[in-house]
């Protein structure tokens, strides 16, 4: 059964989430999903271009999706956590279902929980007894240890390492390279800059960055 599938959102990481659709594809050497094209609200000239050359056609705002049949998917190709939640709340009230999206070189344990509008982009590695929220994106070659939590609208970003029994609040960010030690918690809508380590719980709303950060 093939899909039909909108991704939201044409900036880079938009693009990346593209990329990610036509590989699952190809590893299935058939049409999983049906990728009818892109929406954003504010595309800007050089991404519509950049997309043009992928061969995606450009749909128009996000408001496309309020007229959509039902049995088209969204997924919210939008890297910042905090918008791609105020996507996903305006999205929640349209037909459109999210879909989740496992790259072929992404591992994902067993017995991982994710929920939908999960993306695992190409090399993110999540271990055992882990619990995803919605709209979780882990970029390139993230890592999830065992136990851990990642609640909605979480990032994790390109090469950061979360340890063992962790929980990431709704709304945090792992900046590219960094990491958190098992069994820290870090806060609500809060920050870990690139190449930080956290060796301690982190607050709610709070940017820390550095070694040990801060």
């Amino acid at each position: 059964m093939t899909v039909d599938l909108v991704v939201v959102g044409c900036g880079g990481h938009g693009r990346e989430v593209v990329t990610i659709v036509r590989a699952v594809n190809e590893a299935a050497g058939r049409p999983v999903w049906r990728l009818r094209g892109v929406v954003d609200d504010r595309p800007g000239e050089v991404n519509l271009k950049r997309l043009q050359r992928l061969d995606v056609p450009f749909l128009g705002g996000v408001d496309h999706l309020r007229d959509a049949p039902p049995d088209v998917h969204h997924v919210i190709g939008i890297g910042d956590p905090r918008v791609r939640r105020a996507v996903g709340r305006r999205l929640d009230a349209y037909a459109t279902p999210a879909a989740s999206l496992v790259h072929p070189d992404a591992t994902i344990g067993p017995d991982t929980r994710y929920g939908p509008g999960f993306v695992a982009f190409a090399g993110a590695r999540v271990t055992t007894n882990v619990v995803i929220g919605r709209h979780v994106h882990l970029n390139q070659n993230a890592a999830v240890g065992h136990d851990s939590t990642l609640a909605d609208y979480v990032s994790v970003n390109p090469l950061a390492a979360v340890s063992g029994d962790c929980h990431l609040a709704e709304g945090v960010l792992i900046g590219t390279t960094a990491a958190v030690l098992q069994g820290l918690r870090v806060g609500r809508d809060s920050t870990v800059g690139a190449g930080a380590c956290v060796v301690r719980d982190v607050p709610d709303q709070v940017v820390v960055k550095g070694v040990p950060a801060r």
